[in-house]
């Protein structure tokens, strides 16, 4: 059966940050994911984690400066030592919070800026991260985005990632397949998910239009959980969407697939 992760940035985001843990496992959920965990100390993160009962299933490398608009460093041939020290925090960090994967968001191409240069950049650094965090027992993966929320987002589809993963040659990258970006940019979802299974490690979701829960938009996700395990997927999906109103109010979706709290 689908495992189900809350993303604690943007589910209970009418609390403090460090009390969404409770509030996701009171819910039913059984894994977090986030985008940052580094503005926090790693044991406080694990603390919580060891009190709710929660598995950390996913979080990012350092993608530079979020707050002024940057979405990952890595296509960047200026900040390579930069992204390689990021790589080093993130280890550090997933290693006490027991994360076995860490996305890489791979970042906004500069209007004007040399495609060559930004894709020798990238392939060499993911080539670097990925045998770093394979000597960690973590996997490395890599997330197309739509164009719409992201525009001059790099990375946008899944073939180009597919292709970039070749490119690389380590065994150790990964796609992180987001339902909502990839449903804006291509369609035909179910049958990408199964062709390219090997492949993806995590899958993440958001109905479409407006980036709400399930149920409120075009996606038929009855059917797309139901054929995520038909096909064999035994990864985590990790709930990354704006509640429409509350979180609370909008779990509806999930009540065939909640647990019992597990707190200790």
């Amino acid at each position: 059966m689908v495992q189900f992760a809350a993303n604690l940035t943007m589910l209970y985001n009418e609390h403090p940050f460090l009390d969404r843990f409770a509030a996701a496992a009171d819910a039913g959920f059984r894994g977090v994911e986030y985008l940052f965990p580094y503005d926090f100390p790693a044991d406080a993160l694990a603390e919580k984690l060891r009190q709710h009962g929660l598995t950390q299933v996913l979080h990012n490398l350092p993608a530079g400066n979020w707050g002024g608009g940057e979405r990952g460093i890595a296509i960047m041939p200026d900040r390579v030592q930069e992204f390689r020290d990021g790589v080093a925090r993130a280890i550090d960090y997933a290693g006490t919070l027991g994360c076995k994967q860490v996305n890489c968001l791979v970042g906004i191409l500069p209007q004007g800026g040399d495609a060559v240069a930004a894709e020798s950049t990238l392939t060499g650094n993911l080539a670097y991260a990925a045998d770093a965090l394979a000597g960690t027992g973590i996997k490395l993966l890599i997330e197309p985005i739509n164009t719409r929320d992201i525009p001059g987002f790099y990375l946008n589809r899944t073939k180009q990632a597919l292709d970039l993963i070749a490119k690389v040659g380590s065994d150790n990258l990964y796609v992180q397949y987001d339902i909502y970006h990839m449903q804006i940019m291509e369609g035909d979802l179910a049958r990408t998910i199964e062709a390219n299974l090997a492949r993806i490690a995590h899958v993440q979701l958001a109905d479409n239009p407006g980036r709400f829960e399930p149920g409120t938009g075009e996606i038929n996700y009855p059917f797309l959980f139901k054929h995520l395990d038909a096909i064999g997927y035994r990864g985590w999906v990790g709930c990354e969407y704006k509640p429409k109103t509350t979180t609370d109010e909008g779990l509806g979706w999930f009540a065939p697939y909640k647990t019992e709290p597990a707190h200790a």
